[in-house]
This record gives structure tokens, sequence and C-alpha cells, in this order.
């Protein structure tokens, strides 16, 4: 097996202190994992971690990042599947199911919310955050509408902010009380992407 250059190598103490501190900042929450934990976790030396992150906060804006990306690319793979439009919503509302109110990440989430609310900077990475999850539906609403599959009773941005905010209001509720059904946020996705209709397909030649 070829040696890794020093780049590679750095890459791969990125990720896997990155991976290390997902898992221990979900188990534990963002305030009771420290630095040397996670350093001693994924088995390098605390200098190891402070020569890939400034500080606590900045290595759980990357892992909510990935977090982000990792529950985007789901989601993505149920709705790009080639099936009639009402079984990926029903592999949606499964996926929800499993997702939506998991105490570890909701816990982080508004952990790190409450931790940012003195912290313009840290207040700032978070919307970009949220701009980076809101985008990400906003690309799998926008391939929806130009398949001609749906149309939408408002712009994609306005119509990913509402898809958003429901998933994570019912991930809210659901971090509570887990018999709350996720159905109901499959219902307002099914009556948004059906509110005008079908799009029209083109005719074919």
């Amino acid at each position: 097996m070829a040696r890794l250059t020093r780049s590679e190598s750095q890459a791969q103490t990125r990720t896997n202190l990155i991976a290390t501190a997902r898992d221990l900042f979900l188990a534990d929450g963002f305030a009771a994992t420290s630095l040397e934990k996670v350093a001693e976790e994924a088995g390098y030396s605390k200098g190891a971690v402070y020569s890939n992150f400034r500080n606590k906060n900045e290595l759980c804006l990357e892992v909510l990042q990935l977090i982000h990306v990792t529950k985007g690319a789901e989601v993505a793979e149920v709705m790009s599947r080639q099936v009639p439009l009402e079984e990926r919503l029903t592999a949606f509302e499964s996926w929800a199911e499993r997702t939506l109110g998991d105490v570890g990440w909701t816990t982080l989430e508004f952990e790190f919310i409450v931790l940012a609310r003195h912290d313009p900077e840290l207040r700032a990475a978070l919307v970009s955050s949220l701009d980076m999850a809101r985008g990400i539906v906003a690309a799998l609403l926008g391939a929806l509408t130009a398949s001609g599959e749906v149309t939408l009773p408002m712009s994609v941005d306005d119509a990913a902010t509402s898809v958003l905010s429901m998933g994570v209001g019912l991930g809210i509720q659901r971090a509570i009380d887990p018999t709350i059904s996720t159905g109901i946020v499959t219902r307002n996705l099914r009556a948004l992407l059906t509110a005008a209709g079908p799009a029209d397909l083109p005719s074919q030649a």
C-alpha cells in the first residue's frame, strides 16, 4: 500500500477527528465533550486537534455540517429514485420516522444555538450552516419541478424554507415525545408538491 503524503495524512486525521467528535457530541452533548476526550477517542494527541481546529466551536461546526450533508444525501437518494413520486414520499416518511427527533442530533443543534446567542461570529457561522441545509432542500425541490413532475405554489426558496421548518419543528416535538408520528410532515410535503396540480408534461413528437 502506497504511503500517504503529508497532505493526505492531515486530511485523514481531520476526517477521523470530525467523525469521532460527531459520535461523542451526539452521545454526550457538546458541553460534556472535551477536546481531550475527542483526541483520546480518535487516537491522537490534543495537539493534533488544535492543529486542525482553532477551538471546540469550530470542530462542532464541522460536525454539524457533516450531519447536514449526510442527512441531505440520504433524502436526495430517496427522492431521486426512479419510481413514482408517491413511492418516494412513502420512502421519505420512513426516513423521517427514523431520523426526525433524534435526541442527540436535536439537542446538539439547540445546545450550539444557545451558545451562539451572544457570539456574533458563531451565529453567522450557524446562519451559513442553515443556508447550506436550505440549499440542499431547494436543490431537491428544484429538480422535481424541473422534471415536470410537480409545480409549487410558491418560489423554490420559500418552499425549501417551509419544508425545512416543518422538519425542524417536528424534530423538536419528537425529541420530547417520540410517539408523535412523522406522517404530518409527509402529508404537508405532499400538499405542497401537488397544491398547484401536476405540471404539464411536454407533448411527445
